[in-house]
């Protein structure tokens, strides 16, 4: 599959060149091109500010909620273009995951009450599903939420709560009944982060970030309002939820924009009286992972402009989500074999012999081991895709 775009489509790839180029704050850019997924929220607000008044900050919602109105192939392009102008992610948690719930599932007032500060990225949130004993097994949750009159009492913890520590509300899944099947009985509930006895602690991730925390619930009352879908049937406004986050995982716009810094890397360590460039040994498994990303490509537009388009795909997101954060590994992966001992520094500092910061190659290299694990690791959507795909 060879997808070309017409003269309108092209038009509107350069217009977003073009914006980024104007735009984007240096400091910002600079932060991205060292693989930083997740940013200080006053970088992740200042971007989304930019997108916002050209009237992109949410360009994939509904028209009638401030989205873009745009078609298929522009989205597309859209998302490939910012990825390689080293611009940052879309804000995760309300834009692209909670919103399209609410429009789905939630009520008018909830719609009203907090569409509009996610669109102009004023509210930010997390996102309260894994805990210590229920992670790749969600529905294993028992965190209990407890009813009391028009309100649920919460008490338990979330664990791995990436943004809690910036966030000022949490959507989450919460244990309201253990009689039946582990998949009924949840409820999915939206919590303001300054309620009364919800505490923060943080975990610092192996290469020494704070992203994510524990949090914990001491007798949280939640109001019913905030409530999303009806109670014990949270596990259907979930799955829903997670189908989203598993297609935006695939990211080959990314892994094409760290492809061509692991090149660009290759053609400045010194190898002997060259450099990683002349080595085939290395260029080969360059070669590979380049030759795996472009098949993920040619996957990931049959899906989405092949017969039916995104709107027939299910379980399918999860092929992608699976190669994806594979082929992304292994690029990062070879990006910290490249410095060799360098990598191991974890020190601020460029290499003595390279121009170069290897302690954020090594940092991207070990922080990105989680992708294959966060939204379903990727055993579990081997399961899906053998059952839901395959028919196994």
């Amino acid at each position: 599959m060879d997808m070309k775009f017409d003269a309108q489509a092209e038009g509107f790839r350069a217009e977003v060149r073009s914006f980024v180029e104007s735009n984007l704050p240096d400091d910002i850019r600079a932060k991205v091109s060292e693989e930083e997924m997740i940013l200080p929220r006053d970088m992740m607000q200042r971007w989304h500010h930019e997108l916002f008044k050209q009237g992109w900050g949410c360009p994939s919602w509904p028209v009638e909620h401030g989205g873009a109105g745009w078609s298929d192939e522009e989205h597309y392009l859209f998302e490939r273009e910012i990825a390689l102008a080293d611009a940052p992610r879309p804000i995760p948690y309300g834009v692209v995951m909670l919103a399209p719930c609410l429009m789905e599932y939630g009520s008018k007032a909830q719609q009203e009450k907090f569409l509009p500060g996610i669109l102009t990225g004023d509210q930010l949130w997390c996102q309260g599903f894994s805990e210590p004993n229920a992670g790749s097994d969600l529905a294993s949750l028992k965190c209990r939420a407890e009813r009391d009159g028009d309100h649920y009492v919460i008490n338990g913890s979330k664990t791995w709560t990436s943004d809690a520590h910036v966030a000022d509300w949490m959507f989450g899944l919460f244990r309201t009944d253990s009689s039946g099947r582990k998949q009924q009985g949840i409820t999915f509930l939206m919590i303001d982060m300054k309620s009364e006895g919800v505490t923060i602690s943080p975990l610092e991730n192996f290469e020494g970030t704070h992203e994510v925390n524990q949090v914990f619930f001491d007798n949280v009352r939640v109001s019913v309002d905030n409530r999303v879908g009806a109670e014990n049937e949270g596990w259907g406004v979930a799955k829903y939820l997670l189908g989203l986050e598993r297609f935006g995982t695939a990211e080959v716009g990314r892994s094409l924009a760290s492809l061509g810094r692991l090149k660009t890397l290759a053609k400045t360590v010194k190898v002997g009286s060259g450099t990683l460039l002349n080595d085939s040994d290395f260029m080969n498994e360059v070669a590979r992972a380049e030759i795996a990303l472009r098949a993920l490509e040619v996957t990931e537009q049959r899906f989405l402009f092949g017969p039916g388009g995104s709107e027939s795909m299910g379980a399918e997101a999860s092929m992608l989500k699976v190669r994806g954060t594979e082929i992304q590994q292994d690029i990062l992966e070879l990006a910290h074999q490249a410095l060799g001992y360098h990598a191991h520094a974890m020190i601020d500092v460029a290499s003595p012999e390279n121009d170069h910061n290897p302690a954020a190659i090594a940092k991207a290299h070990y922080n990105f081991r989680k992708t294959s694990i966060y939204a379903g690791s990727n055993e579990i959507q081997k399961t899906i895709i053998a059952k839901a795909v395959l028919g196994l």
